[in-house]
């Protein structure tokens, strides 16, 4: 979601510029400064960021030169009015002298203005079409990026399928392992004699079955392989069903090193964790 974008075009005597700064953010935040020529237009301006940004934290900033002509400016004679008792007031508390008075004035906040305050509306229209040239260059950087994301999803969600397919390579070892494990715990602490060969070959199958994790090695290879469509489909706006996915891939996961009782499966589980949380991270990018 990171990236920037610019766009400067001139109408008449006027020159806008308009600068959009984008960063990874999960809602959509905006930090908008403009001047007070365009404050009538505001809620449509933020309405055009929001359409065509969508998600991340913004700061859009908008300026407005005027070129050749003499600019023609107004003093607010109220506020300048307002300003002049207390400062008078202060003056004369502090002994300071009252020459300059009037240039300090002058240099208060609102004290002068132009004396125009809106656009015209052919030049609203005009200046939007600045604005979304701003923000489709912002998004053209937002595209470059998301390219070079995809491309390190796509190399994660690979990983661990590289790791399910070694754990599926261990799953036969591994039954024997802890079915021949057990008869070991067996035979040295009851003694093969003390127990009965055919109810021990019931009980294994049964606590095998428990631990079986065929189940889950079938979820997750759907599970990938849907994040992989959902990630190449056309939609715009898919990093919230994307981590939702990625959730889905940790629970089987999970499940699966809690079930494997085997430290060659616990390796590959480990492994697959790390490219998950790597995943996760990556998908906070994504809009």
């Amino acid at each position: 979601m990171t990236g920037y974008g610019r766009a400067e075009k001139m109408i008449a005597d006027k020159s806008y510029l308009v600068e959009i700064r984008s960063l990874n953010g999960k809602q959509y935040d905006i930090r908008l400064t403009m001047p007070s020529l365009l404050k009538p237009y505001e809620f449509e301006i933020r309405n055009i960021l929001n359409e065509g940004l969508m998600r991340g934290s913004i700061e859009c900033v908008i300026t407005i030169s005027q070129n050749g002509s003499d600019k023609s400016v107004r003093v607010n004679k109220g506020v300048v009015k307002a300003y002049y008792k207390p400062i008078l007031e202060l003056s004369d508390e502090l002994g300071l002298s009252q020459e300059n008075i009037l240039s300090a004035l002058l240099r208060l906040p609102d004290v002068i203005s132009a004396s125009t305050e809106i656009i015209a509306e052919d030049e609203w229209n005009f200046f939007t079409g600045a604005l979304n040239d701003a923000i489709n260059d912002l998004n053209k950087h937002r595209k470059e990026e998301g390219k070079s994301m995809e491309d390190d999803l796509v190399a994660r969600i690979a990983n661990i399928e590289l790791q399910q397919a070694a754990v599926a390579t261990l799953e036969p070892q591994r039954r024997i392992k802890i079915k021949e494990g057990l008869q070991k715990v067996l035979d040295e602490n009851v003694g093969k004699e003390n127990y009965d060969p055919n109810r021990l070959e019931q009980e294994i199958i049964y606590y095998i079955e428990k631990i079986d994790i065929s189940e889950e090695q079938v979820r997750l290879k759907n599970h990938c392989e849907y994040f992989k469509d959902v990630l190449t489909d056309k939609t715009i706006v898919k990093g919230k069903k994307l981590s939702f996915i990625l959730q889905e891939i940790g629970r089987e996961i999970n499940t699966t090193g809690s079930k494997a009782y085997d430290s060659d499966v616990q390796k590959c589980v480990v492994l697959m964790k790390d490219e998950l949380e790597k995943a996760k991270e990556q998908i906070l990018n994504v809009l």
